[in-house]
């Protein structure tokens, strides 16, 4: 049986450019770094989470949702935050670009979609406490 989520794949341009944007824009950290044969094997995190983001070079727009720009759809990567209006300050402190003035309320909880310097949005949510 499937065990455990390893990777998701966010497609980017430049891959230094990326790594600045989701370490000290969103804050993940670094974990693989390495010239490999297909090509440069990057990804970032969230602290203590296993779960590893691939920062994979491609062309401009590939991998991102065919419906980009509209903003009920969500982006490829989804993260999660226990105060996302805190983290939100934050974070367009840090020069983080949002699609919405602010945090938005919706059933399930808080969201907002960021966009990352190729133009892939970067969901970030905050659950609706029982």
């Amino acid at each position: 049986m499937l065990t455990n989520l390893m990777y998701v794949t966010v497609y980017v341009t430049d891959q230094d450019r990326a790594l600045e944007f989701y370490t000290e824009g969103l804050g993940l950290e670094k974990r693989i770094d390495f010239p490999g044969p297909d090509g440069r094997f990057l990804t970032v995190g969230v602290p203590a989470s296993p779960v590893q983001i691939i920062l994979w070079s491609h062309a401009a727009a590939a991998g991102q949702p065919g419906d980009a720009g509209r903003q009920a759809a969500p982006g490829p990567l989804i993260l999660e935050s226990d105060d996302l209006r805190k983290d939100f300050e934050i974070l367009r402190r840090r020069g983080v670009i949002f699609e919405q003035p602010g945090p938005e309320d919706y059933p399930f909880g808080v969201r907002i979609e960021a966009v990352d310097p190729d133009g892939n949005r970067v969901s970030l949510r905050q659950q609706r406490k029982p």
